[in-house]
């Protein structure tokens, strides 16, 4: 698993990249209420808005750590959006991205993460 400093977590499986939000970013949103993830085919580009997380505090847009096509997204948060805080680095997951390589440039182990959020 790698992070972006953004707090998306990306789990590759070839050239396909499960990309989610953070422990830590499902934790400072609060109770999400509302997702909005990509549909399969659109393409994304690295750093790009791809979904909206909506919760009680706020709306935040979620950012693309990797470039590629939506394969999937996961339709399930829409009638299930708890599960964003209840499972961030599992079955929250929002999309499912097809990558021309599993580039990780500028994306960070969980080490790297973790000491990341401590000089947060």
């Amino acid at each position: 698993m790698h992070f972006s400093k953004d707090h998306e977590w990306v789990r590759f499986d070839g050239d396909v990249a499960t990309v989610g939000i953070t422990k830590h970013a499902a934790d400072a949103l609060g109770d999400v209420v509302f997702v909005e993830t990509p549909e399969a085919g659109k393409s994304v580009s690295k750093g790009d808005s791809f979904a909206v997380v909506e919760s009680v505090k706020a709306a935040s847009d979620v950012y693309a750590p990797v470039s590629g096509e939506v394969v999937e997204g996961n339709a399930a948060l829409a009638s299930a959006p708890e599960t964003v805080n209840a499972d961030p680095e599992g079955e929250g997951w929002f999309a499912k991205i097809r990558v021309a390589a599993a580039a990780t440039d500028g994306l960070m182990d969980r080490a790297a993460y973790d000491q990341y959020l401590s000089t947060l």
